[in-house]
């Protein structure tokens, strides 16, 4: 059954002239890692508040059509139920630090303070989602201590402590370097393998391309690709919508375009397919010869 189903879902801003979402439909099942990519003001952050409640209990504007979490309808269930159900991860983790508590180990745990969770329980949950995010060497030092970086992983690290069935990350990599960007995703990734619906919003292609299990496409407000990443990563349709492809997909047309790419190898999203594509293609040469 489905943890995420999304039902011809429309939303306005207030005072808004164009709707940022437009009758987007789409189902995730638990332990399915779903990217959703798109071009800067294409509704991907709208997305992201509809899908935890914060639309339409926090945002308020014209909605119509329905989300459902876990069974809960958005719509009738209050914001402190939903936090129970899924959790979200803001794009600027600066929003998310509570300014309440001293050091990174205190603030992972202020949302199950909260909820009551029991003193050991709490305890164990903070120290799994620090060790996870790796930051369990900063838990004493001050949330405002930390880099931009830092403080991405503890956002993370204090929803995952949470224990979500359903995660939502809002470009959680934005301010990372090319190696936490793949620790972070690769912990990420080793989450949905356990059984969690996870949400990823991020601009940069080559990684969506190599830990996403399905990608949409939004555009306008609205779903122009759903599918497999090598399917929607290489469809034309993301240089049309000003989303880009990645940097192996671009590569192998310029090839291609030159007859330099085995024409029945299919455009490459990640290297290892870009790769084996240069090697098909060389041993296709020596072949001729």
């Amino acid at each position: 059954m489905a943890v995420i189903e999304v039902e011809k879902l429309s939303y306005t801003y207030a005072l808004a002239e164009t709707p940022a979402l437009s009758q987007v439909s789409f189902t995730v099942e638990p332990g399915e890692l779903v990217a959703i990519i798109g071009a800067n003001g294409s509704g991907k952050s709208t997305l992201c508040y509809a899908l935890t409640g914060f639309i339409p209990h926090f945002y308020h504007g014209t909605l119509s059509g329905r989300v459902r979490l876990a069974g809960l309808d958005t719509q009738t269930q209050p914001l402190a139920e939903l936090v129970t159900v899924a959790g979200l991860v803001f794009q600027n983790p600066g929003n998310q630090i509570s300014g309440a508590k001293f050091t990174v180990f205190e603030e992972v745990g202020f949302g199950l303070e909260n909820l009551g969770v029991p003193r050991p329980e709490m305890r164990r949950r903070i120290e799994q989602a620090l060790a996870l995010t790796g930051i369990a060497p900063l838990a004493e030092r001050s949330p405002f201590e930390l880099s931009g970086g830092q403080q991405q992983r503890l956002a993370l690290a204090s929803m995952l402590a949470m224990a979500p069935q359903v995660l939502v990350l809002d470009e959680p990599t934005s301010q990372l370097d090319p190696l936490g960007s793949r620790d972070v995703l690769a912990a990420i990734q080793q989450l949905s393998r356990q059984g969690m619906a996870i949400i990823l919003v991020e601009h940069k292609l080559e990684w969506i391309a190599a830990f996403a299990d399905r990608v949409i496409a939004l555009a306008e407000g609205r779903i122009i690709l759903e599918g497999p990443p090598l399917a929607v990563l290489t469809s034309p349709l993301l240089e049309t919508h000003f989303i880009g492809r990645t940097r192996y997909t671009q590569a192998a047309e310029q090839a291609q375009a030159l007859d330099l790419w085995p024409a029945a190898q299919p455009l490459p999203v990640t290297l290892p397919e870009a790769v084996a594509g240069f090697q098909a293609a060389r041993r296709q040469e020596r072949m001729e010869r």
